[in-house]
């Protein structure tokens, strides 16, 4: 591809009024309004003073902003441009959204998660975001068609400078503040954030999980309903009474890393030799005449008890799933000819409360090592909305955390009702194919017409979602 005129032929004028950068955010806020995030926040948000009026335009603002690109404060000034204004009514200016974020206290981002969590059971209504497996569906070898799984991990989010309020270095060894999520998964459906929450960098990860916990299994349990079973995947540093209590309380089950304590090495031990069962891992093949992997990996399981060393109400009875590798500085020694004299073997293992009968041991274990799955949502994240925490206050940050979160799953919801490819779609490639789409405006006969580009290669996806936004609302269409 190359210029078809050269430059000293090529002239520049921003001086067009009917264009705008982002005609995706048409049917985008559309579907919000349906889903009633403007009401939503004008009903649960009480920001004191004039910085907090018109609270729900402004909060559609910041997320509208989000999904065209903006990851800074700054960068809400693109939706203030060409003929933004002829479709969007109140498009405030950064400084404007900036103030408005600045006057939050730990109460108002909590009116913010309440916000996000109802704005979220509105969009599942209107859009396939957790499609559920049909009732007489068989059981998948990890056992995913039978739990939704919720996962719940933190990242930081580095940050520079010395204005940043409540800044640390974690166990990452990056400045930053630290971020706990919580997502929603099917088998036939891609993760949304169910719960969310910012903390101080230095923060140790379990701080704040057990309240995060309750009550991601709570709008979990809103969005599925009570009788669909949810499994709340966990790594090591939430193996603790309070993640794991909230939990079993809401009615899930747990999947629980667990550290290699004085107890878990003795449960451990107590594992006979037949009982490991080869695994399917990254460096096992399939032996066709046996029907067997062949792989070093091994796991197997043991009746564990939880919490047992402390009071009698705080123990928890389950299953302790194990898996062995050979360790790798036994088969390096063995390499050289330092031989040991027995086997030597690297364990892992983790805490479950799955039904055996749903998740047999292998199953339970294919189930867990999943639960990397949240890692995605939190590049995702992070490659938009989340490059920056843009205020020097810290409940600033915390607001804009859920505000990226509530454009994410908006962003995932508009991906669903659009196409099928793009149900799983990252952030990013629904705004390049959805969102980020060049319009110029005409009028005739006082409507509107929106000009996209001809031979747009996502045509069909973008006027599904159109089409499927600009519905008659239910009452009207019955």
């Amino acid at each position: 591809m190359q210029l078809s005129h050269t430059l000293s032929r090529t002239s520049v004028a921003f001086d067009d009024p009917n264009l705008v950068v982002s005609g995706g955010l048409v049917p985008l806020l559309a579907l919000a309004e349906s889903a009633g995030l403007r009401r939503l926040a004008d009903e649960h948000l009480s920001v004191p003073g004039d910085k907090g009026a018109n609270a729900g335009l402004k909060v559609a603002s910041l997320v509208g902003g989000m999904l065209a690109g903006a990851d800074s404060i700054d960068d809400m000034g693109l939706l203030r441009h060409g003929g933004m204004g002829r479709l969007f009514a109140r498009a405030y200016a950064p400084s404007t959204l900036g103030s408005f974020l600045r006057a939050f206290t730990f109460g108002h981002v909590r009116q913010l998660d309440a916000i996000a969590s109802r704005f979220l059971t509105a969009l599942a209504e209107r859009a396939p975001l957790l499609a559920n497996r049909p009732a007489q569906a068989s059981r998948t070898q990890e056992g995913e068609d039978d739990y939704v799984l919720l996962d719940v991990d933190d990242t930081i989010i580095e940050v520079h400078g010395y204005a940043k309020q409540g800044a640390g270095f974690g166990y990452s060894g990056v400045r930053g503040l630290n971020a706990l999520i919580a997502t929603l998964t099917t088998a036939s459906s891609a993760p949304v954030v169910v719960a969310q929450r910012l903390r101080k960098g230095s923060t140790g990860s379990p701080r704040g999980a057990k309240r995060l916990v309750a009550d991601a299994v709570t709008t979990s349990r809103r969005l599925l309903g009570a009788s669909q079973p949810v499994l709340v995947r966990m790594d090591s540093a939430f193996y603790g009474r309070g993640p794991v209590h909230a939990a079993l309380a809401g009615g899930a089950e747990v999947s629980v890393t667990v550290r290699m304590n004085t107890p878990i090495k003795a449960a451990i031990a107590t594992i006979e030799e037949g009982a490991w069962t080869t695994i399917e891992y990254p460096d096992a093949t399939f032996d066709e005449n046996s029907g067997e992997w062949i792989s070093r990996a091994e796991v197997a399981e043991v009746p564990f008890t939880a919490f047992a060393g402390r009071k009698k109400a705080d123990a928890v009875a389950g299953r302790l799933v194990v898996g062995r590798i050979p360790d790798i500085n036994a088969e390096a020694r063995k390499a050289v000819g330092q031989d040991s004299l027995f086997n030597t073997w690297r364990f892992h293992a983790f805490f479950t409360t799955a039904d055996p009968h749903v998740l047999d041991t292998v199953a339970a274990d294919a189930t867990h090592r999943h639960h990397a799955v949240i890692e995605q949502v939190h590049a995702d994240l992070k490659a938009s909305a989340l490059a920056h925490l843009p205020s020097g206050l810290f409940t600033a940050n915390a607001a804009w955390l859920v505000l990226a979160v509530i454009a994410f799953n908006l962003a995932r919801a508009a991906g669903a009702v659009a196409a099928p490819d793009l149900a799983r779609a990252t952030t990013a490639t629904i705004r390049r194919k959805l969102i980020t789409v060049p319009a110029r405006m005409a009028t005739s006969a006082r409507c509107i017409t929106v000009h996209l580009p001809k031979d747009w290669p996502w045509e069909t996806a973008w006027t599904a979602l159109f089409d499927r936004v600009a519905d008659p609302p239910p009452a009207l269409a019955a």
